[in-house]
């Protein structure tokens, strides 16, 4: 995969693979930041790569007509409406076909909210999913008339969803850690955790893959951002996690609803969570919706959850984590 070099962090085309080891370690079907200022980055490749890291953080034309396309459809068919993880579940199913794109949230500048609804990765394709459902409880229709208010209103969604205590305050305020997104979402109201209550088996290994390969992380190189990493990586390899073993997942597949965000986990050293993606019932069978793959799009996996994830040597299990209401977003960053 070609991917830019920002000065000063070298083998970055490796790195970002090494970033993006969740999503785009993917195999189809289940076979087997405060960052550094802007002017001090610049990138080498080809010019369609260049558009897309220096895409305007705030979304494009294009993401917010989709927005509102897609919430004037969901209102009609009612999915304000209906449980909120079922919600989740069709509004994914509305992303499949969308190009999966890693690094999206990789943009050159300042840390900020990023709008992108033409391409996702594995955790931008949940995070959007849940903050449209969301949206729908939020506002009336009639809001979309309203470019204003519909821009702020999605933003301070993605906010509240995305960055610690749902505050932008530089780099390592973004949950990238997906068992810092669970807790901290989950302190907030806006999902809990049925791992344990679905036969989880303590999960104890300790989390530290970001500061074990600064090199792969371009923000990294900001010793600041360097050390919050660590101590947030310390606080969470002190609590305890819970996971379905991958052989135990058919056993608790019925317990599991329409639209649960699940979380494959990892058994690579110091990474918690390989992948991400939506719970999907289809023809009485259980399948992940999920943006699996570089060069795919978001899809309905082929193959039942319980026996993708087997399938895959670099995951072992999985967590489950419902989407609740929660409270309306705070302040905007």
């Amino acid at each position: 995969m070609k991917r830019f070099r920002p000065g000063g962090v070298p083998g970055f085309g490796l790195a970002l693979a090494l970033l993006l080891w969740g999503c785009g370690g993917e195999d189809r079907d289940g076979d087997p930041e405060s960052p550094a200022p802007a002017e001090s980055e610049a990138w080498e490749g080809d010019v369609g790569e260049a558009t897309r890291v220096l895409r305007p953080r705030e979304g494009t034309e294009r993401d917010w007509q989709i927005l509102r396309e897609k919430l004037t459809d969901f209102w009609a068919r009612g999915l304000d409406t209906i449980p909120l993880g079922e919600a989740v579940a069709r509004i994914g199913a509305s992303f499949v076909g969308t190009p999966y794109e890693p690094g999206t949230l990789e943009l050159a500048g300042p840390e900020g909210v990023v709008v992108n609804l033409e391409e996702m990765d594995c955790v931008t394709f949940v995070e959007n999913s849940l903050a449209m459902a969301r949206f729908l409880r939020r506002a009336e229709p009639g809001i979309v008339e309203s470019d204003l208010r519909t821009r702020e209103l999605y933003r301070d969604l993605l906010r509240e969803i995305r960055y610690r205590r749902g505050r932008v305050d530089g780099y390592p305020s973004r949950l990238h850690y997906f068992s810092d997104w669970i807790r901290d979402n989950q302190s907030r109201g806006l999902v809990r955790e049925v791992t344990r209550e679905l036969g989880g088996v303590e999960d104890l290994r300790a989390i530290d893959y970001m500061s074990a390969h600064p090199e792969a992380y371009r923000q990294l190189a900001n010793p600041a951002n360097l050390a919050a990493i660590r101590d947030a990586e310390a606080r969470l390899s002190l609590e305890v996690r819970y996971r379905i073993p991958q052989e135990e997942i058919a056993t608790w597949t019925a317990w599991i609803r329409n639209g649960d965000i699940i979380a494959v986990t990892s058994n690579v050293e110091g990474l918690d969570v390989a992948h991400t993606g939506l719970a999907y019932w289809r023809d009485d069978h259980l399948h992940l919706l999920h943006a699996p793959l570089v060069g795919e799009a978001v899809e309905v996996s082929d193959l039942p959850l319980a026996e993708r994830v087997l399938r895959l040597e670099s995951q072992d299990g999985i967590r489950v984590v419902r989407p609740l209401p929660g409270r309306d977003p705070g302040s905007r960053d």
